[in-house]
């Protein structure tokens, strides 16, 4: 196993595959399960949304979307384990990627596929996007690293619509120059935010960018576990991390568990 400088085990290669079944072949492996606990708090957050903006259809902006896990869990009312199921099938095995995508785009026309929000995928793996594009999963597609440069005037244009912007778990790879961007890219009609960050990453810093732009972030109280450890390696090199950040990982990740908090950040209107 490899691991990044936190001391999370390396899983690039599952985000870069022309379709999902690796994703969620390893995935369910370590009992990942972010997006199913992050749902109800994303549906009551679009209904708060619509309440207050009067918006029927809001367009939200997923920050490292990968294969558009969290717009398919929305959009179709589905599980995180229905999507496991549906992707690690034998059935699913001896497609050609063509026919993976046909399957794909039958059952999201099957479970209603709902139009009660408009999903744009923010992601560098240009090839989780392509499959969540054209599954119909997402929407609409930036394929840009914010980190480490400006939106051009196309990305622009499209992050301007953001109504919410969600993560489950990229922030700390992905900082206050992504959020503050997408922000930035609104003008004057700022985005809802509601953010899911493991706990060895401090929101201070992106929480204090939002606050010159006029936000209040709140933090929603709970921990919420992310996945299993890979390996007790992995377990013993996030401890350190965790120690390191003054996070005591008591009762939690001293469990086996990666756990991620929610902060929500709404402009003072």
């Amino acid at each position: 196993m490899q691991f990044d400088s936190t001391g999370k085990v390396t899983l690039d290669h599952i985000y870069t595959r022309p379709d999902p079944r690796d994703y969620f072949r390893t995935l369910r492996t370590l009992d990942y399960r972010i997006p199913q606990l992050a749902k109800p708090y994303f549906g009551k957050f679009l209904d708060e949304y619509r309440q207050a903006r009067q918006v029927a259809v809001p367009t939200v902006v997923d920050i490292g979307s990968s294969y558009g896990i969290n717009a398919a869990l929305l959009k179709c009312d589905a599980t995180l384990d229905e999507l496991y199921a549906h992707y690690t099938d034998p059935a699913a095995d001896a497609l050609a990627h063509e026919e993976m995508l046909t399957r794909d785009r039958d059952w999201l026309r099957a479970r209603g596929g709902g139009r009660d929000a408009r999903f744009i995928g923010l992601d560098t793996s240009r090839a989780a996007l392509d499959y969540a594009l054209d599954a119909g999963f997402l929407d609409d597609v930036v394929h840009a690293d914010l980190e480490a440069r400006e939106p051009d005037e196309q990305q622009r244009q499209r992050l301007a619509t953001a109504d919410v912007v969600v993560s489950t778990g990229c922030l700390g790879y992905v900082g206050e120059r992504t959020v503050r961007r997408i922000a930035d890219a609104a003008g004057p009609r700022k985005p809802w935010m509601a953010h899911f960050v493991l706990r060895m990453f401090p929101f201070t810093e992106v929480a204090a960018s939002l606050a010159e732009l006029g936000y209040e972030t709140v933090h929603v109280e709970g921990a919420f576990e992310q996945r299993r450890f890979a390996s007790p390696q992995e377990r013993a090199l996030m401890l350190d991390t965790l120690a390191g950040a003054g996070v005591s990982p008591d009762g939690l990740e001293s469990e086996g568990w990666l756990y991620a908090e929610l902060f929500l950040s709404r402009p003072r209107e």
